[in-house]
């Protein structure tokens, strides 16, 4: 088939998209695909709109990626594409609306509250407001963002106001959450609607504090151990979860549900990522790897899926 990935954008993930997309068009190519790879710009639309392919594989991470936007464009232009639509997609990025929709379906989520910061914004009086209803150490990150921008835990009251200023720099929407010392676990979910399955779970241990920026992209940033060490209850409980998830939010093909095992017995969901990275240290890959399948075959059995639906 003749397939276009659309790959960099004008996010702050732009750098990841890029290292992504390469390997999707390698695989692709490797699969015997007529591959076109696209610098995705929202001032150069007309390179979409002039599109002549089968499929559209999205390679972008964050804003007018994976919020919908880019889905919303294809949907008009009538050209299928891989993964979650316009609704799942915009759902799944805004973290504070997301967490309602988990809490409603019983799944367990941070406590977490959505303040909203202008440029007008008093900061001092915001963070004294915060740090009234909060008790540090809490979690301050821009509402949405992924591969933690502009994310900080404060340990300190006296540090709200600096963790405000670096998540406003992302968005305007201001997420603010319990904070949970717990283990960082990810559940990849593989399949067209009312088939979802759930790979093998990955224990994360990240060589910073937090399971970071660099944590996840940097070469040794972290270890992945797959599966995760944890009991066979526990694995079928947080991957009925994570399909759980992954259905209340309307995803299709595939996503990553992001966790936290407090205490080693309490999971509670972080988010759903729409569009995974797919990176040579990406978790989705090595998942699949655990299940037996090689980067090249997960690659063709999300197109097949598409194909399918």
């Amino acid at each position: 088939m003749k397939i276009a990935v659309l790959y960099g954008g004008v996010s702050k993930e732009r750098e990841v998209s890029i290292s992504t997309s390469k390997g999707i068009m390698q695989a692709l190519t490797n699969n015997g695909h007529d591959v076109i790879g696209i610098d995705f710009h929202p001032k150069k639309l007309e390179e979409i709109i002039q599109l002549d392919v089968d499929l559209v594989f999205i390679g972008l991470h964050g804003k007018f990626g994976e919020d919908g936007s880019i889905q919303a464009m294809l949907d008009m232009l009538e050209i299928p594409y891989v993964g979650s639509g316009v609704l799942a997609s915009a759902l799944a990025m805004d973290k504070y609306k997301a967490k309602q929709l988990f809490q409603l379906n019983q799944i367990p989520a941070p406590k977490g509250q959505l303040y909203y910061i202008s440029k007008d914004s008093d900061f001092d009086r915001l963070a004294a407001k915060i740090n009234e209803t909060f008790t540090a150490p809490f979690v301050v990150k821009p509402n949405r963002e992924g591969s933690t921008v502009g994310l900080s835990i404060v340990k300190d009251a006296a540090d709200t106001k600096e963790a405000l200023k670096k998540a406003y720099e992302s968005d305007n929407y201001i997420l603010i959450e319990e904070y949970i010392d717990g283990m960082e676990l990810t559940v990849p979910i593989l399949g067209n609607k009312g088939e979802e399955q759930a790979l093998p779970i990955i224990e994360i241990i990240p060589k910073n504090e937090i399971y970071d920026y660099e944590s996840k992209y940097s070469e040794g940033g972290s270890e992945h151990i797959i599966p995760a060490r944890i009991s066979d209850a526990l694995t079928k409980q947080i991957q009925r979860y994570a399909v759980l998830a992954h259905r209340v939010l309307g995803c299709e093909t595939y996503s990553r549900v992001d966790f936290l095992l407090k205490d080693g017995k309490y999971p509670y969901i972080l988010e759903v990522n729409t569009l995974p990275g797919m990176t040579p240290t990406s978790l989705f890959p090595d998942s699949a790897k655990a299940a037996n399948m090689s980067y090249d075959e997960m690659v063709e059995r999300l197109v097949q899926l598409t194909l399918k639906k």
